[in-house]
């Protein structure tokens, strides 16, 4: 087995060599290679190995008498497809459940009584990792690094699923996140090594938006640059400043922080999350195409050096005979020229480094002596006296200091700070003195101040929010904008600090989508969720929800918006979430019972449901605390109205079922809040008639039944979901009963009586305030005399 595995292994590398020097291959092509004959030796070997294993101990199984086999998981840039020419592999080993081996062979006494799992399985590792690691006259296979594990080298060998998934929950640690990112299956029992990674991806990916990585990979950088400066590997193409490590923390730091909710993230390889980071306009299409050449650029580099004598080194040679065997590989004619080009790509690396992981406003606290905001700094951490924190906050903009400084305290001091970790109070220590020159630069700092403490004390049981506000001053000073303009989007952040992300981008926060748009946004943000997970499908619709509210108000308060356009733009946003939600929950009770269908004049055809909008819905008035007043039509009837699937019902049915569905998703309270607010008390009969009404009856009900405020709400009426067949029936209906003739003294009687009942049940009569809806004089009069003319 080693001599095979170590004739392939040199036979194999010099193919590739070739074929990367002589330019047959592109890197891709050259790293894919690598990493599959690294996949391939430890598969081949470990099957060999498991054999060896089984004859002499048995087969291991688990309590329920199941055979149990080895997961390897692959980690770093093994994982991620990415192995370089003399690379180690990182691996982790692991086995799905605890047991024993069963002592026989073929029927047989195995040699020795049966051992417990764990064992087995750890002697399977030691025995694979001498097959490939160790040095023989044939050389050796690959360099294996186990330090990757749970516990590190102080852990276990191999490790079940159970104690893995345990291991991550309750001591994972944040460099761990950042190496499970690239873990991948490479060997064993590959479909439950697939669940496993499946279980741990809670640990990976956080399904909130975590700004807190970015400050984990900036102590991980650090530490890395102590090493750098103690070892002095300046010319370190992989760990020193603009190398290849700095390109992997840019991209991962995107994964780490919203990976969770944007699984297009969940990618291994750094070209593929950079690429997504260019087409998500998270990243500017200029420096992503900087990062990728300089990231082919140094894996090249990194290839060339590590080609002469099988060395796994990363620095750039000293004596000028390497330095011009390094150029010429390299395709340059001589070290200088080369030397231009190393130099200009990791100086575009570390830039692009520095504005996304570094925080120069958090060096300017560090620097705090002889600055204002060092000053702030103090004055939040109670270090100064009562006389120089008036001072201090007077110089800042404030013009009552001394409300700002009780606020201050009383935040200090209340139980969300005072329970606060070390490194949440950190974080809270890094934002204050931004926040407070932020503040002190808006037109009302000490209206504005409450607000936001308000917000912070919210959020502060998830310290990643203090993170994002910490580590951006975009963000920071957009939030300090908006909540001067408006308490109602101070309250609304508060109650939402997920939005607390929007601000990142005002170039967006102040361009609401028109309806055309929000359709491709929605169906864009939920493409990559599964229908059937309808907990992560109602999540998403109330963020996409909450997101597009905070753009109309934000571009309201800011005078960017017209008034008549701000309620154009929150009926656009009912109306894309409305239309999703139909074609979503009609997916999936076609899936349950099979399309509805009914059969008319001998021809079988579909039956449809639509969305009937009235109110300020149907009007086109929505407001940001409107209720959807809704009404749901079909147009099955006929003979045969059922579905037609294996679990069929009669199409009345279905359609009760629909709706009710389709209710749920828009009122139920989920984590992330609830949608609308929906009255449907407006369908025939009230809250005593059916949901769902079909056309025929509906038009029936509006004919001879309805009474004259129907008619009145009927004016506002329009679909805006469905068929398109349903929408042109009921605009027929619709023209037919407004366009009745009409006893104007009785129509006369029947609207000033419906308007003062409205008065007398929701007004504020006997009330000194004013309610500029339904008391006289107020809007409500205004939609009264439209719907009588």
């Amino acid at each position: 087995l080693q001599q095979c595995l170590r004739q392939l292994r040199r036979r194999e590398m010099l193919r590739i060599a070739w074929r990367d020097l002589s330019g047959i291959a592109v890197l891709n092509d050259i790293l894919t290679e690598l990493s599959t004959l690294a996949e391939f030796c430890v598969e081949s070997a470990l099957d060999w190995c498991h054999r060896e294993a089984v004859a002499k101990y048995g087969q291991p199984h688990d309590v329920a008498g199941e055979a149990q086999h080895m997961v390897v998981l692959g980690m770093g840039k093994l994982g991620g497809e990415e192995l370089n020419f003399s690379s180690d592999i990182d691996l982790i080993f692991a086995y799905p459940m605890a047991g024993e081996t069963d002592g026989q062979i073929d029927g047989q006494k195995a040699s020795r009584k049966p051992i417990g799992n764990s064992e087995f399985f750890i002697h399977l590792g030691q025995r694979l990792i001498k097959s490939l690691n160790e040095i023989t006259v044939e050389g050796f296979v690959f360099r294996v690094d186990l330090r990757l594990r749970p516990f590190g080298e102080s852990g276990p060998l191999a490790i079940s699923f159970d104690a893995m998934e345990n291991y991550y929950a309750v001591h994972g640690r944040d460099w761990e996140r950042y190496a499970m990112i690239k873990a991948r299956v490479i060997a064993g029992d590959r479909r439950a090594g697939e669940q496993l990674l499946k279980n741990l991806q809670p640990f990976m990916y956080r399904r909130y938006l975590d700004f807190g990585a970015i400050e984990s990979l900036r102590t991980m950088k650090e530490l890395i640059n102590k090493e750098v400066r103690r070892k002095k590997l300046e010319d370190n193409i992989k760990l020193g400043e603009g190398g290849i490590r700095e390109i992997e923390f840019i991209g991962q730091v995107f994964q780490l922080i919203r990976g969770g909710r944007e699984p297009e993230l969940q990618v291994r390889g750094i070209q593929a999350v950079l690429e997504i980071l260019k087409r998500e306009a998270l990243l500017p299409a200029y420096a992503v195409e900087q990062l990728l050449a300089a990231y082919r650029f140094l894996r090249r580099v990194e290839n060339r050096l590590q080609m002469v004598g099988d060395q796994q080194t990363h620095t750039i040679p000293s004596s000028p005979q390497a330095q011009a065997r390094l150029a010429y590989a390299m395709g340059y004619a001589g070290w200088d020229a080369f030397q231009i080009d190393l130099q200009l790509h990791r100086r575009r690396v570390h830039d692009q480094f520095e504005l996304v992981i570094s925080a120069p406003q958090i060096h300017l606290i560090e620097q705090h002596e002889d600055t204002s905001t060092g000053e702030l700094l103090d004055l939040w951490l109670e270090q100064l006296d009562e006389e120089e924190s008036v001072a201090v906050l007077k110089n800042a903009g404030f013009t009552d200091p001394h409300k700002a400084i009780s606020a201050l305290q009383g935040l200090r001091k209340s139980t969300h700070y005072q329970a606060k970790n070390s490194i949440a109070r950190s974080r809270m220590d890094q934002l204050m003195p931004l926040l407070l020159g932020a503040l002190g630069q808006c037109s009302d700092p000490d209206v504005t101040l409450p607000r936001i403490l308000q917000l912070l004390e919210s959020v502060m049981r998830r310290s990643v929010y203090l993170s994002l506000l910490a580590e951006n001053p975009i963000a920071l000073s957009q939030l300090v904008k908006l909540s001067a303009a408006s308490p109602w989007i101070a309250d609304y952040l508060s109650r939402f600090p997920i939005l607390l992300d929007e601000l990142m981008a005002p170039g967006n926060l102040y361009a609401p989508l028109n309806r055309q748009q929000l359709e491709q946004e929605l169906r864009e943000e939920l493409k990559h969720i599964s229908q059937n997970d309808m907990e992560a499908q109602m999540d998403r619709l109330r963020s996409f929800k909450q997101s597009q509210v905070l753009r109309v108000a934000a571009a309201d308060v800011m005078g960017v918006l017209p008034l008549m356009r701000v309620s154009d733009q929150l009926t656009w946003i009912a109306e894309a979430i409305l239309s999703y939600t139909l074609e979503l929950v009609s997916r999936q009770m076609s899936d349950l019972y099979g399309e509805p269908y009914c059969r008319v004049n001998d021809e079988e055809i579909p039956a449809n449901l639509a969305i009937v909008a009235y109110g300020k819905l149907g009007g086109i008035e929505l407001g940001y605390g409107s209720d959807l007043d809704i009404v749901f039509l079909h147009d099955s009837h006929g003979e045969n109205a059922s579905t037609r699937g294996d679990k069929s019902i009669d199409n009345e049915k279905y359609f009760i079922r629909l709706t009710q569905r389709i209710i749920h998703v828009l009122t139920a309270f989920t984590s992330a809040g609830k949608l609308y607010e929906v009255d449907t008390r407006l369908r025939p009969n009230g809250s005593s008639g059916l949901l769902v009404s079909s056309l025929q009856s509906f038009e029936h009900y509006q004919l001879n039944k309805a009474w004259t405020w129907e008619h009145q709400a009927l004016v506002r009426a329009r679909v805006v979901s469905g068929a398109k067949s349903i929408c042109t029936t009921f605009d027929g209906i619709r023209r037919k009963v407004l366009a009745r003739p009409r006893d104007l003294d009785e129509l006369r009687v029947d609207v000033t009586g419906m308007r003062a009942k409205m008065w007398r049940q929701s007004g504020s009569e006997r009330k000194p305030v004013f309610d500029i809806k339904r008391d006289p004089g107020g809007i409500a009069d205004i939609e009264f005399m439209v719907q009588y003319s």
